[in-house]
């Protein structure tokens, strides 16, 4: 089963237009997922329709991020890409007549509701302001070097 890597990318081109201080265009956000432009106007249509970003067509035009990265959480970006599947793994059979299968996914859905929890949690407890200072630190650090 592929990955989904929709959190990554958004949380991705959202850092570079919190620190490239102008507009960015969709062909270059695009460059930096290694995608093309639909894929990204797609993707982020729905944060603008959240407050989030913002685009301006024409010359000097582009994407540019329009939240307080103080104020906005892991999880608000995650609820807004449609909050994907956090596990690739899965049942062998949803709904199994076999009793041996069927304690096996009780047990799997417990670990997985949990694990699930978990990880949400995390998410409400980082903001784009942290990833912001994070890359702000590895910038840092790889000048100096």
């Amino acid at each position: 089963m592929k990955k989904d890597s929709k959190l990554s990318s958004v949380l991705h081109v959202l850092l570079h237009m919190a620190h490239s201080g102008q507009p960015l265009t969709s062909e270059q956000l695009a460059a930096f997922l290694h995608t093309n432009a639909v894929v990204v106007r797609r993707m982020l249509a729905g944060l603008r329709e959240l407050g989030y970003v913002d685009s301006v067509k024409g010359h000097g035009g582009g994407w540019s991020i329009t939240c307080d990265l103080k104020q906005v959480t892991l999880r608000d970006i995650y609820d807004a890409v449609g909050t994907p599947s956090v596990f690739a793994m899965g049942h062998r059979v949803e709904d199994p007549q076999c009793l041996v299968e069927q304690a096996v996914n009780q047990a799997l859905d417990e670990a997985f509701r949990d694990a699930e929890a978990l990880l949400i949690e995390r998410l409400s407890d980082v903001t784009l302001a942290d990833l912001s200072d994070d890359f702000n630190r590895r910038f840092r650090i790889q000048s100096q070097a």
